[in-house]
């Protein structure tokens, strides 16, 4: 697998990988949430501040993910200049 094949692919999978892994985080963390106000129910707000801090710094590395998305995809060549390059081009 040459280069640009191993990038497209990095780039294919990297973002779908790390969106399924952080928005199942988000869903344990806000369910293990909910289920400590339920037991007790006074420390809630301490609960919430806790909760909403995990799913900042859960949701700026999908962001960090998608950031690296972009720069990966600008070093993508394209179909063409990828085929010319393999020789099955014109």
């Amino acid at each position: 697998m040459d280069y640009p094949a191993a990038l497209a692919l990095a780039v294919g999978l990297g973002l779908p990988i790390a969106v399924l892994l952080a928005s199942t985080a988000q869903g344990r963390a806000a369910a293990a949430a909910v289920e400590s106000i339920a037991r007790q129910p006074e420390a809630a707000s301490n609960i919430r501040g806790a909760l909403l801090l995990a799913l900042a710094l859960i949701e700026s590395l999908v962001i960090y993910c998608l950031l690296m998305f972009f720069l990966l995809m600008g070093k993508l060549p394209s179909i063409i200049e990828y085929l010319q390059a393999k020789g099955g081009g014109q």
